[in-house]
């Protein structure tokens, strides 16, 4: 099967970038405060570049696919029952319970599912839905819970307003708007010199991002944290386990999704969790290992599960 071998060596891309930021931190390349650089950088320009550039680009009616119903709800409903997993069983903190509830929905979209929807699937416009639905429902919502909870009590002009203030959201709204516009008038309205260097920005957004998380890795242990090693492999099988199989349900039953379009919406529920809950977690300081232990046992048993579905599905 070549199209799963180029997901397996999509994989072993990410492994190497992610192993370059372990040996820049073992080195001391960038000092102290690289990661963090990163980190922030990332956050703040590289990322919400990368969703502009996307999404500008795309079909608007690509954009809403039908699909992403099935996204949305095998997402809040694995989310769902981290929480009540967690009120029952782990007993996190709310920040903590927030980064686990991300841990358990939050697909790698960008940097393994665009390869992924790329060789296996034959289009990578498919991850668009995905990248709109995290990107404009579920980041802001859970970095307002973060905030919230992070920062102590704060008003309910606050809250309505914290979405505004999310980098992420804002590059993925100008994106889509873009898309809109530049259909409605029959072609790219946004110039290269403008849309050149965007691009060229956000194209530095995914190796940041891996980069930091490698660096996240030298001097710590995976499972350092004993208490948690229940949640985190609770939700690394939410995420490649339950995840994939609430969006079969979902695709056959509900939808009447068949052939390419079911087999699509299942492989994209066992991406491994993104890297930007990392991201996340430590731009608020909280949750950090569980977060970084969640995403890295994800991935590393991702490409299992996704052969398992290539097998029995395509």
């Amino acid at each position: 099967m070549p199209g799963l071998l180029s997901a397996m060596e999509g994989f072993c891309v990410i492994g190497i970038v992610i192993a370059t930021g372990y040996v820049a931190a073992r080195m001391r390349i960038g000092g102290p405060t690289a990661q963090m650089v990163l980190n922030r950088f990332s956050f703040f320009i590289s990322s919400p570049c990368l969703m502009f550039a996307i999404l500008s680009k795309e079909k608007i009616f690509e954009i809403f696919h039908s699909s992403i119903i099935v996204a949305f709800f095998s997402a809040v409903l694995v989310g769902v029952v981290f929480l009540i997993l967690n009120k029952l069983f782990f007993h996190l903190k709310a920040a903590d319970a927030t980064i686990g509830a991300l841990n358990s929905l939050y697909l790698n979209s960008n940097n393994i599912g665009l390869p992924i929807a790329t060789y296996i699937l034959g289009n990578p416009a498919l991850v668009a839905p995905i990248l709109v639905m995290q990107q404009a429902v579920f980041t802001p919502i859970g970095l307002t819970v973060l905030d919230v909870t992070t920062k102590g009590k704060v008003s309910a002009k606050e809250i309505l307003k914290q979405p505004l203030h999310q980098p992420l959201l804002i590059g993925s709204l100008l994106g889509i708007a873009v898309s809109a516009i530049s259909a409605k008038v029959g072609h790219f309205v946004v110039p290269s010199f403008i849309y050149d260097p965007i691009d060229m920005i956000g194209d530095s957004a995914v190796p940041m991002i891996l980069m930091a998380f490698g660096m996240s890795l030298h001097g710590t242990k995976p499972l350092q944290d004993k208490a948690n090693i229940p949640a985190v492999f609770t939700v690394a099988a939410l995420k490649n386990i339950v995840m994939p199989i609430i969006a079969f349900l979902l695709s056959y039953f509900v939808m009447g999704f068949r052939g390419a379009t079911l087999y699509a919406c299942v492989v994209l529920a066992a991406l491994p969790t993104g890297q930007n809950v990392y991201n996340y977690a430590a731009r608020y300081n909280v949750g950090l290992s569980f977060a970084r232990d969640g995403i890295l046992f994800s991935t590393l048993s991702s490409p299992i599960f996704i052969a398992i579905i290539a097998v029995l599905l395509g």
